[in-house]
């Protein structure tokens, strides 16, 4: 279990360094604890790895200085989990439930919990950089343009793992100049 909060801590540190993120953006992380075991996603529900796993992102979430959203399953419409403080003050559209390793996702619940009393979730946002762990498919959260950001971690157990940034979308044309560091 240790390594796998190692492995994401590691894996969301190296993200959150080559997205340059600004203090207070939100990456948003998607994560089957089924695929982390090796099994298939949604079939071997473990709150134990969605807490080892939470413990690693926390920590290189609040180094860097960002918040952390955790997408729910799709048996919750993969909402999001998010302090209360964070919905309220983007004006996010807050849902109700509480997930659970069966509906929710193992590493949503972890997270939920870990939270307490700011535990909240929000139907939906479009978060600054992703990291997918598991093919969980995060897409639908990121801003528009992401970008895809090489790891040196490629997975965490077993799950196949995917890192992602954003950009403003390049406008103009054939004549438009962009800054060097905007145009990645």
């Amino acid at each position: 279990m240790e390594a796998y909060g190692e492995e994401a801590a590691q894996a969301l540190a190296e993200l959150l360094s080559l997205s340059r993120l600004a203090q207070g953006d939100i990456v948003v992380v998607g994560g089957s604890t089924s695929e982390v075991q090796g099994e298939r996603i949604g079939t071997r529900p473990a709150i134990e790895v969605g807490e080892a796993l939470i413990g690693g992102l926390l920590e290189a979430a609040r180094t860097a200085g960002v918040t952390l959203a955790v997408q729910c399953c799709e048996h919750l419409n993969r909402a999001l989990v998010l302090p209360r403080s964070v919905v309220r003050a983007r004006a996010l559209k807050e849902v109700t439930a509480r997930p659970v390793p069966g509906a929710g996702g193992a590493l949503a619940a972890a997270y939920y919990a870990r939270l307490g009393d700011e535990a909240c979730l929000a139907e939906s946002l479009l978060a600054e950089a992703g990291l997918d762990i598991g093919d969980t498919l995060i897409g639908m959260h990121l801003r528009p343009v992401a970008v895809p950001v090489r790891l040196s971690v490629k997975s965490i157990g077993r799950a196949h793992l995917v890192g992602a940034r954003t950009r403003p979308p390049l406008i103009g044309g054939a004549r438009a100049q962009y800054p060097e560091e905007r145009a990645r």
